[in-house]
């Protein structure tokens, strides 16, 4: 049974711990700019270790493609920093639902950038989701919009860098796309942090416990899970995998109320609103697949 089911158990791990990055945010006592420049300094050494041993080769002979994955590892590193610092003005919760919008962004997106026909079912489901967000906003102080501010660019960077790799895929195999990103956005937050006069020995001050979650988010929620990802789209395809990847919010969620109590900060409130966004999200994607089915059936 096991055996049999081993990689939909992998798929739902890797999303378990795609959830549990938003808890690290909280649990992890640093300013988010280090969370970030640690997360992706770790998870860069882990990744070409990794790939060191699997003997896959990180050469890109175009310098034209290299330019533009310089552009999207820029992308990477304000999608993390944004998200960290959303998650430390208020809560994992938030800062996980407000990345759950980042599908509802590629749909106006991937016009422009893939040039794909407009969806008017689409903007639909885009306006439904705005209302989920104001729903959920409805009660919010002052650091609670601030939060979701620096929440709803992380998820607009996050669907930014999404659409340009796929449109790098197609070109450049992913782990050297993903290799060069993390670089380029250890650098490009290096230097962010040698302009601030921040680069110093306080970046590397801190508790045990946050060494090991740091470690933890860096190998096996970035590097592993990455590596993971493309061995389990091999196996159950891609729509299997981006249908359940929704699903990380509803992780993210059960695991701050269990592990962080959250349920005593937000009112059902924000539950509701909460579970009109993932339910708007999941059905996207279902609709997708029939529609995909379809036009299969069609031809």
């Amino acid at each position: 049974m096991i055996a049999k089911n081993k990689y939909h158990i992998l798929l739902h791990l890797i999303i378990f711990m795609w959830g549990f990055t938003g808890i690290l945010g909280v649990l992890i006592d640093l300013d988010p700019f280090y969370i970030v420049w640690h997360r992706v300094l770790i998870a860069f050494i882990a990744l070409a270790i990794g790939l060191l041993f699997m003997k896959k080769s990180v050469r890109i002979g175009s310098s034209k493609e290299l330019i533009k994955i310089f552009g999207v590892g820029i992308l990477v590193a304000l999608h993390w920093m944004t998200f960290y610092k959303s998650i430390s003005l208020s809560t994992a919760s938030l800062g996980i639902l407000c990345l759950s919008t980042t599908t509802i962004h590629v749909t106006w997106l991937e016009p422009l950038i893939m040039k794909r026909k407009f969806s008017l079912l689409e903007f639909f489901f885009g306006l439904i989701v705005i209302y989920g967000i104001y729903f959920v906003s409805s009660d919010f102080d002052a650091k609670d919009y601030e939060a979701l501010i620096y929440g709803l660019f992380s998820a607009l960077f996050a669907a930014l860098f999404s659409v340009f790799n796929a449109k790098l895929a197609e070109d450049t195999p992913s782990h050297q796309i993903t290799f060069y990103e993390l670089l380029i956005a250890f650098v490009f937050l290096s230097i962010v942090l040698i302009i601030q006069g921040d680069f110093n020995a306080q970046l590397f001050e801190m508790r045990w416990s946050d060494f090991f979650w740091l470690i933890f988010l860096g190998v096996l929620c970035t590097s592993f899970a990455f590596l993971a990802t493309i061995e389990v789209v091999k196996r159950l395809g891609a729509f299997t995998v981006s249908l359940s990847i929704n699903l990380e919010p509803v992780y993210t969620i059960i695991l701050a109320i269990v592990i962080l109590n959250e349920n005593e900060v937000l009112g059902s409130q924000f539950y509701i609103g909460s579970a009109i966004i993932v339910l708007v999200v999941i059905a996207n994607a279902l609709i997708k697949f029939y529609l995909k089915a379809q036009a299969k059936k069609s031809a």
